[in-house]
């Protein structure tokens, strides 16, 4: 199943691929990727997949860690900055796969630890994602989602408005309640979950995505009003020395696949 706004993702992360590993944006902050190995407690005989592993900066944390990790992203661009980093730093059990999350090309049961980090909110088809997630991994198998939590009501909309400007391959945050729900649904037991605030600098989130004239201004405008008391966007703004910045909040859940299943 191809993704409804797959044309915008390629678009999109191909401008984003140089600079997605850049420390100015902390999407791939090595004391997080520690922090979500710690939490993930591989075995050096486990089998990874990442599903939408984009540059696979977590992949690429866990591979020293585990037998073999395979990522999955449906753009080039970005598994091809994973793929060069992984060779220079002789990440040799790690495997680059062309797909689509919407439908793993893989056999049930074949993974001992399932991740994504940062993609649920590019999905059209949330659900059917997590399914083909869980279908994959293994019974007793751990399931991780990490994804930046939706603002709380009522500016959610507004939230993904602005986020949907900056990057048109945004579709929606989810809420930790939404996120809960789908392990649930899914018979998953849930060991884990927790929020990180993800410090971020407005410019800088801004650069990453080459956001036009007169969107990216459009944008500072809003950030500015809020922060001065005018009508308000969703984001945790607050203002330092080096300019607007706000805080994603991101949520980490692990869960378990029952034994049954």
């Amino acid at each position: 199943m191809i993704p409804k706004n797959l044309e915008a993702l390629n678009r999109s992360f191909a401008v984003q691929a140089p600079n997605f590993d850049s420390k100015s944006v902390n999407f791939t902050k090595k004391e997080y990727l520690d922090y979500t190995v710690n939490a993930a407690s591989p075995a050096g005989t486990d089998i990874v997949l990442e599903v939408a592993a984009g540059t696979c900066a977590c992949g690429r944390a866990f591979a020293p860690m585990v037998r073999t990790v395979v990522c999955l992203d449906a753009t080039a661009p970005m598994l091809q900055v994973g793929k060069q980093d992984a060779a220079k730093n002789h990440l040799d059990n790690m495997v680059f796969v062309k797909g689509y999350a919407e439908e793993l090309p893989f056999l049930d049961n074949s993974f001992d630890i399932v991740l994504s980090r940062l993609a649920f909110h590019h999905f059209t088809d949330t659900d059917s994602v997590f399914r083909e997630m869980v279908r994959v991994l293994k019974p007793g198998g751990k399931l991780i989602m990490i994804d930046m939590e939706a603002a709380d009501e009522p500016l959610r909309k507004t939230e993904d408005e602005i986020e949907t400007l900056r990057d048109p391959s945004h579709v929606k945050n989810l809420s930790r309640e939404e996120m809960l729900k789908m392990y649930s649904d899914n018979h998953l037991t849930v060991e884990k979950c927790e929020m990180t605030k993800m410090p971020l600098r407005l410019e800088d989130w801004l650069e990453l995505t080459k956001t036009a004239e007169p969107v990216k201004s459009n944008i500072i405008e809003r950030m500015k009003a809020d922060i001065n008391g005018g009508e308000k966007t969703g984001f945790d703004l607050y203002e330092t020395d080096n300019g607007i910045c706000f805080n994603h909040r991101w949520i980490l859940i692990l869960g378990k696949k029952n034994s049954l299943s």
